[in-house]
């Protein structure tokens, strides 16, 4: 096994292109979420505001319709689908007004605090058997399934993991110590073993592709080890997937922005004092260096 490349700016400056004087919203892609439910609507804000910031062109978002209210005017860029709930959650029923949505996304986010259930995995489910664009799957989206669905289930669409270690751990069936230890070793066989592109969070992320591909990511702090701030980072991914970077560039890329935007806000806020939201805000300043 060689080892994975290290992430370096001028490899994200290659995949960040400038942005030409006659294109239009539909340029940038539209990315469609399907995050949050009644006491994690934060999670829907963080991943919406954090796919804004980093130039997806339109965001819809789908919400359970109770938690709607909750961040309509926290998010004025979006456009929002209130859909069927459970409980707070999203149900089953909201199935087909997720697929007319979807109908017109370029890459789609599912996952991020919409909690857990039978009907939060036969949504997750029908997601990944008939989405035709990427799918970064995260937090409960990747809780909803195991190993075998996503090896198993047909899917026409790269998909996206991003696990923290106990998420992998639970994947895989081992420790997460035993994550901890063999970091490469274990990313890229969940890769290779279900086809998709495998975002290992923690220090020094690990990408690794379904062919082989490793990259470690230098950027990145301690203080980014709160809740949030992997919402934030599914966001970034959906929206450069969004805008027609490859599955695997856009985690490379969007893993560092994730990472250099809290290097940032740990200069500014420190690493105690520093919160998710934070990131987002210092996202502007990372991309101007970008375009100059």
């Amino acid at each position: 096994m060689n080892q994975p490349i290290i992430t370096t700016k001028e490899y994200v400056a290659g995949h960040i292109l400038p942005r030409t004087a006659d294109s239009h919203k539909g340029t940038y892609g539209t990315l469609l979420t399907l995050c949050g439910s009644y006491g994690m609507a934060g999670a829907a804000l963080l991943c919406a505001r954090g796919a804004l910031r980093s130039g997806v062109g339109l965001l819809r978002a789908a919400v359970p319709q109770s938690v709607y209210p909750l961040l309509v005017e926290a998010i004025p860029e979006a456009v929002f689908h209130a859909v069927a709930e459970r409980d707070g959650c999203f149900s089953a029923a909201a199935i087909p007004a997720i697929d007319e949505a979807l109908a017109t996304a370029d890459a789609v986010v599912v996952g991020c605090g919409m909690g857990r259930g039978e009907e939060q995995t036969a949504l997750v489910r029908h997601i990944l058997t008939h989405s035709t664009v990427p799918v970064i799957l995260d937090a409960d989206g990747i809780n909803a399934i195991s190993p075998h669905i996503l090896a198993e289930e047909t899917r026409s669409a790269p998909l996206i993991l991003t696990p923290h270690p106990g998420e992998m751990a639970r994947l895989l069936d081992v420790s997460t110590a035993e994550v901890q230890a063999n970091r490469q070793m274990v990313a890229c066989r969940l890769a290779r073993e279900v086809g998709a592109v495998v975002v290992l969070k923690g220090h020094r992320t690990l990408i690794a592709s379904p062919d082989g591909e490793a990259a470690e990511n230098p950027t990145g702090n301690p203080g980014m080890a709160t809740g949030g701030s992997g919402d934030v980072l599914a966001g970034i991914i959906g929206s450069l997937a969004a805008q027609g970077l490859a599955p695997y560039a856009a985690a490379v890329c969007g893993v560092y922005l994730h990472g250099a935007a809290g290097d940032v806000a740990a200069a500014r806020h420190s690493e105690h004092g520093m919160l998710p939201t934070d990131l987002i805000e210092e996202l502007g300043s990372l991309f101007l260096q970008f375009e100059k």
